[in-house]
């Protein structure tokens, strides 16, 4: 489509060194992707060989393979291996990168796949994708893009998946597409046709994160993978602009100095801001058991919206809030501390239970000792939260209560 347009110093035929334009119109070799493809492909062989399900189970699929066959199609529709082999093998889990701290999860899981038609499909949209961006812009921008973007995708993933198993490189592959929608708005001069280009992306995007509604499906890798894209797009692929709009009609021999243009600058250095924020916000929220920076803005607009829901509603709402507090309800660590998430939390509840009416009191009252007789057998931990805090609830939390 383009090159990369770069000046620099070169010495002409009078031995005199002048600035001349230099036009890199012929295409980047393509290597890195193709090796992302090559190391994905051999991890899942290596993940199969360890699984050896005719080891464990007699009704494995595909059992002329050997030790390379698949667990049952109960277990694992897509052709592959058991979650417990993919756990062993560095799949993201909440509680061993929170609890056990083994943080490198965030990295490996993006190098496994759940299966033969997982691995497939994602390897064909690289291949699709990321072979014609690493030809436009080099492998060093994409080789970053392609990581930071997995990586990101694994910390939203974890901030919001806590009780299941997470693997593939999903979230990589939409930082590609969050670059690509970036790179086209912050070179949008250079485009003939930019509408029909924008709008083909957008598609191409929507689709991708519409088939996350699937079951088994992580769309927060795919979005935590986007946004970190995005961002990298805007930083790491802006092209000098007026140098190439200028050069297929200057006259021979006339030097035109390629140049960035004044919003690229704002666009790269606000997005480098963002993502430095974001990555260090959502890391600190992530090793500290927090769930989710999501939540909090929910904590903050609850007290304006619950006395206008019902009672399903209200129920809904509360346990949303005390999910803030799921690392002390299920593990009792780390201790609720006031004007962290869970108190924060516990705050909003007691706001509400204070100014909104006995009646919201009440449904709020019942929600709670429901969460601790019937849905969490772990949930009586509860009952310490405004303590630790230093709220009151307007009613004692004790499944024996009546909320009257």
């Amino acid at each position: 489509m383009r090159g990369d347009i770069e000046s620099r110093g070169e010495k002409d035929r009078g031995n005199n060194y002048g600035a001349v334009e230099e036009d890199r119109d012929t295409p980047w070799i393509s290597w890195l992707i193709p090796l992302f493809v090559v190391a994905n492909v051999a991890m899942f062989i290596v993940v199969m060989y360890f699984n050896n399900c005719p080891k464990h189970d007699s009704g494995c699929v595909a059992r002329f393979l050997g030790r390379f066959s698949f667990q049952p199609w109960r277990e694992n529709p897509l052709f592959g291996p058991s979650s417990s082999t993919l756990e062993r093998l560095g799949g993201l889990e909440w509680n061993k990168v929170v609890h056990q701290h083994q943080g490198w999860r965030l990295i490996t899981c993006i190098w496994l796949h759940a299966g033969i038609i997982h691995l497939i499909a994602n390897m064909l949209s690289l291949v699709i994708i990321g072979i014609r961006l690493e030809q436009q812009c080099g492998f060093v921008r994409i080789g970053i893009i392609y990581l930071l973007s997995g990586v990101g995708g694994s910390i939203l993933s974890s901030l919001f998946i806590q009780r299941s198993i997470s693997v593939g490189a999903s979230g990589a592959l939409f930082g590609l597409l969050g670059a690509m929608l970036s790179e086209l708005i912050t070179n949008w001069s250079i485009y003939t046709n930019k509408v029909c280009a924008l709008l083909t992306l957008l598609v191409i995007v929507a689709i991708n994160l519409a088939v996350g509604i699937l079951p088994h499906v992580d769309n927060f890798a795919h979005i935590g993978g986007f946004l970190t894209g995005f961002l990298l797009g805007f930083v790491l692929l802006p092209r000098p602009q007026l140098g190439w709009m200028e050069r297929r009609n200057r006259p021979a021999g006339v030097r035109v100095n390629s140049k960035y243009k004044g919003y690229q600058y704002v666009l790269g250095l606000l997005s480098l801001i963002l993502l430095v924020a974001g990555f260090t916000v959502e890391l600190v929220m992530l090793f500290r058991g927090m769930k989710s920076v999501f939540w909090m803005v929910m904590v903050l607009g609850v007290a304006l919206i619950i006395h206008e829901a019902g009672a399903d509603e209200e129920c809904s709402i509360v346990t949303a809030l005390l999910s803030a507090c799921s690392s002390f309800v299920n593990y009792g660590m780390p201790d609720p501390i006031p004007g962290e998430p869970c108190c924060v939390a516990m705050m909003s509840l007691s706001n509400v239970a204070s100014s909104t009416g006995i009646e919201t009191r009440q449904a709020v009252c019942r929600c709670m000792m429901d969460l601790i007789t019937t849905n969490n057998p772990n949930a009586t931990a509860i009952a310490t939260l405004p303590g630790f805090c230093g709220v009151s609830l307007g009613f004692t939390i004790d499944p024996n209560t009546e909320c009257e």
